[in-house]
């Protein structure tokens, strides 16, 4: 839900392949699931919770293939505009976000 978990809510800790590309790149990383909670989706702009929760986030750009092709870390007041500066690159296909301490994956950022 991209929505830090209230305390004592049970979530699940799982292992995910977010970048299943068959390239150097391919990875696989812990995430955490609130169970029984929906997927959520977010309007274009709208900054998740828990991204706003954090002082650093992680953006990483990649290519169609899968090849990482610029990456920046970046305060999450200037998120906005560091996600806008990667995707102008017309290379970028997508981003993935990750929480810039522990390193975990976050959400992958798609063009709209």
């Amino acid at each position: 839900t991209l929505e830090d978990a209230p305390p004592g809510e049970t979530v699940l800790l799982m292992n995910y392949e977010h970048q299943p590309a068959d390239t150097p790149f391919r990875s696989r990383h812990a995430i955490f699931v609130r169970e029984g909670v929906a997927e959520r989706r977010f309007a274009p702009g709208e900054i998740p919770p828990a991204f706003a929760a954090r002082q650093f986030m992680s953006l990483r750009a990649f290519d169609e293939a899968g090849m990482m092709i610029d990456a920046d870390i970046t305060p999450t007041a200037e998120l906005t505009q560091a996600i806008d500066r990667l995707l102008a690159n017309p290379e970028a296909a997508y981003l993935h976000a990750h929480y810039a301490g522990a390193g975990c994956y976050a959400a992958r950022i798609d063009r709209v």
